[in-house]
């Protein structure tokens, strides 16, 4: 598969722009005429850059509002048109997209459109530019693509074709089968965006929040299989406005946006496989066809089976060794090798990690995550352009196949086993003398902030690396204002990641720390039980307001000795038709902090209505502080 991306998607200049699109490996871009009137390079510049970057260039675009108007407006299109075609000899382009018109038609008659853009046609075939018809999904008369290409067959040019775009197809829920009974050699070109789901006008949602493909909520495998179906061989091209994607780095963009249609090629050879084979009914040959564009696939790993560990990083452990023993944390010991302490409770593994953590309060630094095949596992994620992190080992230590998410975090792919132990904690000496409290437990999740302008990154990262599915994404008050949330989990339920877009208005100690809060949730099998041994041992509860139990005894009428349970011991509570769920928190250490939930039944949530009562009270907490 071709791929290209139009140079809207991305910040900078134009020729920081072609640069980016250069290193992420783009086969080709779509040069957004702004991009051009506003750079001081020459459009033979421009073709000279490209040629020795490697680019094709492949569309220039957009020409808006030509057909369907008066005679004497039609005059000056066309003069505008050849005044483009000439342009693009000098760049060296060959294709030229044309969108429906949306401001200056004024006459829906589709034999006089034809009848316009068969002059564009022909005008456009002396200077040897292709025309691409695009229905947009706000077009005036011509909104939907079956529609522009009825006026494509009505034309009968040879330099005249339509273009399809996922976002103005999917938006509108066309329907996308009919796209294989598109004439594949009038499909001149293909862009492809991804988006949430949203209530609004068409207009404002394509203009500020696309997305990179496995970033919303399209159908877009099903989309490309139709048009791999209907014979089209020409280049997948990203066309995605968004206001954040403008702001950001424009090689971080750049990769992520190769890394979305990798992922797309993936997922549209699956789609393409499993409809071929039920169509098939039992046609071995069939289920086997190939069509003239091949579709790349990825080395096929599972979903993780859980995590492994999870690592802080600081400079001062004190706070933190305090707290996870109050929690019930046996100390294991220390690394044989490296500054990193061990500290476990049943299958729940935490490191502390002391390296090249000079002055750095207590954060998150890397998840360990139990894989069926650490390497191939790897390999499929580096072929997703995740960063390598590789760290230092001696003789008889495990070799850890890591990779860096988009929030920096590190990502190490475990040998999981079937009892849940690590082979690596043979690595680590005598821990102290302690009196273990034998309790069951294991990483229930783990809530990452994300910084905003990489929060769709990750979600593609996590999808596309470590084979999680995005849940339907909340919105969480605080005080300093909605926190988005987006949970990623394995379908049992065994891994769940809980990233949160923090709020950009936040507390001055909360900016200095350079992170939003972010924590480490262990599940056990009797909460009270944990509690009561935690108070015990001195732990510092997050303290939850009084009016909080009112309000749940109002909601869920719970027994009066429970409730008070509840209030004595700062625990939450939640339920729903599947079960219930109890949990509590810790005070903050740095960055980090703990929590502690008992999962009963199939309750399969997080609390979510005690959010709110938690960002309240570390919110006080903080500014008290």
């Amino acid at each position: 598969m071709r791929t290209g991306i139009a140079t809207v998607c991305l910040s900078g200049t134009l020729k920081e722009k072609m640069q980016a699109c250069a290193i992420a490996g783009f086969d080709g871009i779509e040069i957004f005429e702004q991009d051009l009137v506003t750079s001081p390079l020459g459009p033979e510049d421009v073709r000279t850059m490209a040629a020795d970057l490697g680019l094709g260039l492949d569309l220039y675009q957009p020409f808006r509002d030509f057909d369907g108007v008066t005679p004497d407006l039609l005059k000056a299109n066309l003069r505008r048109a050849e005044a483009k075609f000439k342009l693009m000899s000098r760049l060296g382009m060959d294709t030229i997209l044309v969108c429906s018109n949306v401001a200056t038609a004024t006459i829906d008659n589709d034999d006089l459109r034809a009848s316009q853009l068969a002059e564009l046609a022909e005008l456009a075939g002396d200077h040897g530019v292709k025309v691409a018809y695009e229905a947009l999904a706000w077009g005036k008369y011509v909104n939907d693509y079956e529609h522009a290409y009825r006026l494509v067959e009505m034309v009968d040019h040879p330099n005249f074709g339509t273009c399809l775009d996922s976002f103005h197809i999917l938006s509108r829920d066309w329907d996308t089968a009919p796209i294989e009974n598109i004439n594949a050699e009038k499909i001149f070109f293909v862009q492809v965006a991804d988006a949430p789901k949203l209530s609004m006008d068409v207009l404002s949602w394509s203009r500020h929040y696309r997305v990179f493909p496995g970033e919303g909520q399209f159908e877009l495998a099903k989309f490309m299989g139709h048009v791999v179906r209907a014979g089209y061989t020409g280049p997948v091209s990203l066309e995605v406005f968004n206001d954040v994607f403008r702001q950001s780095d424009v090689e971080r963009t750049a990769v992520d946006a190769m890394r979305s249609l990798i992922w797309l090629e993936e997922q549209s050879a699956k789609w393409l496989a499993g409809t071929s084979a039920e169509g098939a009914a039992g046609n071995s040959a069939a289920s086997r066809r190939r069509y003239p564009m091949e579709l790349a696939t990825l080395p096929k790993v599972s979903e993780p089976a859980g995590f492994n560990f999870a690592e802080v990083k600081a400079d001062d452990t004190a706070q933190l060794e305090k707290l996870l023993g109050q929690l019930g944390f046996a100390f294991e010991g220390r690394h044989r090798t490296k500054d990193v302490q061990l500290w476990s409770m049943g299958q729940a593994r935490v490191i502390i990690n002391e390296q090249a953590a000079s002055d750095s309060e207590p954060a998150i630094a890397a998840l360990g995550f139990d894989v069926d095949s650490p390497v191939i596992a790897s390999a499929r994620a580096q072929q997703l352009k995740a960063p390598v992190v590789a760290r230092k080992v001696q003789a008889d230590e495990e070799v850890f196949q890591g990779i860096s998410a988009p929030d920096s975090t590190e990502i190490f792919l475990c040998q999981g086993s079937p009892d849940g132990t690590a082979a690596w904690t043979h690595e680590f000496g005598e821990g102290l003398e302690h009196g273990s409290t034998g309790r069951s437990a294991v990483i229930d999740h783990v809530n990452l902030a994300q910084p905003w302008q990489h929060f769709d990154e990750a979600v593609l990262f996590y999808t596309s690396a470590l084979a999680l599915e995005p849940q339907p994404f909340a919105e969480v008050p605080s005080p300093s204002g909605l926190v988005r949330s987006q949970v990623m989990q394995t379908s049992d339920g065994a891994v769940r990641l809980v990233l949160n877009l923090a709020p950009n208005q936040q507390a001055p100690a909360q900016r200095a720390h350079k992170t939003y809060q972010e924590h480490i949730a262990f599940a056990v099998d009797d909460l009270v039980s944990a509690a009561r041994s935690a108070r015990d041992r001195g732990l510092e509860f997050l303290q939850i307001p009084a009016n909080y139990y009112e309000d749940l005894d109002a909601r869920f009428d719970l027994e009066p000795g429970f409730l008070a349970t509840l209030q004595e011991l700062n625990l939450l509570y939640d339920r729903d038709a599947d079960g219930e769920f109890l949990h509590f928190y810790t005070a903050t250490v740095g960055s980090v902090f703990f929590e502690m939930v008992e999962r009963r039944g199939n309750y399969d949530g997080y609390g979510a209505p005690n959010a709110p009562v938690r960002h309240a009270v570390q919110y006080d907490s903080l500014h008290r502080n």
